[in-house]
Order: structure tokens, then C-alpha cells, then sequence
């Protein structure tokens, strides 16, 4: 158990650097990092996913508000944003985690590997919409809240792959962007974890020490570790060349993704 938990440590300090300096809330670290230690763990086959999904969500509850706490400090989020989208961001959140609790691991890694290379292949090419308008009004923001919501509740991320380059396309800085995406990471984390426990509440065969769809002893290491590194990466973030780091990261997910896809066959 000791290892284990100096994994998810280890796992939890990477991921707080992430949410801060990449805006990315780590979820797509803490994902496959948990599919591949609970295999080995010997974890049922059937529900690593939904307890990887489950985990990562639970995480980023703590991983944003320390990321967004920072950003804050430095009047980096943008408050209308966040009050205009969070209403749309906790329904669909909500409902995706419900519709993610009815799908098969394989389906849903398989889904989770798309994301992994499309995630990669923007960061690569430093893919960015061109910023050509404004903010829509608050019907707008719901419709975007619940697409960026089931998403995020699909695939196990705070939100930030999809709302950093929707701010971006609203001509949104980069930096109120991220900011503002840290923010928006908890309402998501919130419903989506709500959803998860819910789910996988009557599920008799999960391994000890879960609640529900959450694994209890991956979201302590991580978030014990991930709560005091996230402050770092907001510093690194406006002080480092970002897009070389990306470049760096979207390799990462090109290794993970493939090694998810070689093992669903």
C-alpha cells in the first residue's frame, strides 16, 4: 500500500504543476495514470474507467480552487465568464457523468484516446482559433457550459482543453484565459464527481476503499501532493515559454494514448 500511495503522491505533485501552468487541470495525466495502477492493482476490468473518470473529477475539486486561488491573486479570472457558464457547466457535467456510468471501459478509454491525440495534435501544431468575437450573451454561455460540461465529464478533465480555446476565439488573453478556465474547473469537478458517487453507489464489486465511482486512496496522494504544487505552475506559467512546454506535453499524451489503444485490443 505504501508504493501505492508514493505513486498517486508522485502523481498528484505532476498534476498540480499541470493545472497551473497548462491550464489542462490534469486530467489528462491523472486519467491513464489511474487506468494503468489500478490494473496493476488488480482492479475489476470492467469499471477502471469510470473509477479512473471518477478519481480524476474528485481531484480536480482541490486542484482548481488552489490553481484558480492563484490565478485570482494575480486578476487573471475574468468573474461574468464564470457566472454566465456555470449554471450550463453543472447540468452538463451532471448528465454526462450519469450517461459516462452507462457506457463500457472500453468504450469509454476508446473515447478517452480520441481526446488523448486531438489533444496532442493542437498542442503540437500550437493550434488557436482566431480571436474574431466576442463573448455570446448568457444563452449562449449555457449552450457552451453544457457541451464543455458532458465532455469534461466523459473524458475526466477540469474543462480547460475546451473553455481556454473557446476564451481564446473570444478574444479572451491567454493568460485570463487559463485564469478563468481554473475557475470554471470547479463547478465541472463538482457535478461531475457528484455524478460518479451517485452512480457507482449500488456497484458491489468495486475495490475497497471507494465511494462510488472515486477511489478514495488515489484522490488522497493526489490531491495531497497536487494542492501545494499548483501554485508553482501558475508562477512557471508567466514565467516559462508555454507553448515549448506544450509541445513537450502533447508528446506525453501521444505515448499514453497509444499505450491505452494497444491496450483495449
Amino acid at each position: 500500500m505504501l508504493t501505492i500511495m508514493l505513486i498517486y503522491l508522485g502523481l498528484g505533485a505532476v498534476v498540480g504543476i499541470l493545472a497551473g501552468l497548462l491550464g489542462v487541470g490534469g486530467g489528462l495525466v491523472i486519467v491513464p495514470m489511474v487506468v494503468f495502477t489500478l490494473t496493476w492493482q488488480g482492479a475489476p476490468s470492467q469499471y477502471l474507467m469510470h473509477l479512473a473518470l471518477g478519481t480524476s473529477l474528485a481531484s480536480i475539486i482541490f486542484t482548481s480552487i488552489s490553481s484558480f486561488w492563484a490565478h485570482h491573486k494575480r486578476g487573471a479570472v475574468r468573474g461574468l465568464v464564470v457566472r454566465r457558464i456555470v449554471l450550463g457547466i453543472l447540468t452538463g457535467t451532471f448528465l454526462g457523468s450519469c450517461l459516462a456510468a452507462r457506457l463500457s471501459t472500453n468504450l469509454l478509454e476508446g473515447v478517452f484516446v480520441v481526446f488523448l491525440y486531438y489533444m496532442a495534435f493542437q498542442m503540437l501544431t500550437n493550434t488557436k482559433p482566431k480571436p474574431t468575437r466576442g463573448l455570446p450573451g448568457p444563452l449562449g454561455m449555457f449552450a457552451v457550459g453544457n457541451g464543455i460540461g458532458a465532455v469534461s465529464s466523459l473524458v475526466g478533465i477540469g474543462g480547460g482543453s475546451l473553455s481556454v480555446p473557446f476564451m481564446a476565439w473570444c478574444n479572451v488573453t491567454v493568460h485570463d484565459a487559463i485564469g478563468t478556465s481554473a475557475a470554471i474547473g470547479f463547478p465541472i469537478a463538482i457535478a461531475g464527481t457528484v455524478g460518479y458517487i451517485v452512480n457507482g453507489l449500488n456497484v458491489s464489486d468495486l475495490p475497497a476503499y471507494c465511494l462510488g465511482y472515486v477511489y478514495l486512496p488515489a484522490l488522497a496522494g493526489i490531491v495531497a501532493a497536487s494542492v501545494f504544487t499548483a501554485p508553482l505552475g501558475v508562477r512557471l506559467a508567466h514565467s516559462l515559454p508555454v507553448a515549448r512546454l506544450k509541445r513537450v506535453f502533447a508528446l506525453l499524451l501521444f505515448v499514453m494514448g497509444t499505450k491505452m489503444l494497444i491496450g483495449l485490443f
